[in-house]
């Protein structure tokens, strides 16, 4: 048993993509399982949810804001292809949920009274299952106006579980589609997803304490197996 400590994993990953590449050169040590300590109120997930990253562009021609018909806003194309995005419908699971998306960060324009020549969205789909169907609707619903990239996919998992333990599905990812080396993974920890990225982010003492003698019990269980 040990603890594997990694960075990167709000942005690219990159502590557990190295940690993945360490473990496939010591096959001889190779890990049978790994337990992922994201926040799940000490519930073990059924499944977590995917991640699919896509950036809108559009791109304008400056003019003087006195004169509009002389250029072309960048910033009117993205909007409209951002509200026929929200309007798009986006499937459900009865089990795992629905399909969502957050348009995160919104970029564009020079100044107030510049016609705007470029404007970009990153926007975040939380995917239940393969984004092959999803993306085409994507690129439909954005129109010709605009161009669309996928920068980042992380894929929807469906977890191994322990039997006796309360369960969920998590509608956040994780690190573990980048340990594939890591061995089997099952996703537990204590604290609230729900209080992530916020100001006042916390992990109940009390939670903390019954992680210990959760993660023993668990171990002891799967070694057993």
């Amino acid at each position: 048993m040990g603890l594997l400590f990694v960075v990167g994993e709000e942005r690219d990953s990159l502590g557990a993509k190295v940690a993945n590449e360490f473990a496939a050169n010591r096959r001889k040590h190779a890990c049978k399982y790994l337990i992922n300590g994201e926040p799940t109120e000490n519930r073990i997930g059924l499944a977590s949810k995917g991640t699919l990253r896509a950036e809108v562009m559009a791109i304008g021609r400056m003019a003087h804001s006195a004169y509009p018909e002389l250029g072309e806003s960048a910033i009117d194309k993205l909007i409209s292809a951002l509200t026929r995005l929200r309007a798009m419908p986006l499937p459900r699971d009865a089990v795992i949920g629905p399909c969502t998306l957050n348009i995160g960060l919104i970029e564009g324009g020079r100044a107030p009274n510049v016609i705007p020549d470029s404007a970009h969205a990153d926007l975040l789909y939380r995917l239940i299952g393969p984004s092959n169907d999803l993306r085409r609707q994507i690129l439909d619903a954005a129109g010709d106006q605009v161009k669309v990239e996928f920068p980042l996919e992380i894929p929807f998992l469906r977890l191994r579980t322990v039997d006796g333990l309360p369960t969920m599905i998590a509608a956040f990812t994780t690190d573990i589609p980048a340990l594939t080396n890591w061995g089997e993974p099952l996703l537990i920890g204590p604290g609230s997803i729900h209080v992530a990225h916020t100001e006042g982010e916390f992990i109940e003492k009390q939670q903390l304490a019954d992680a210990i003698d959760l993660y023993c019990a668990i171990a002891k269980r799967l070694l057993s197996l």
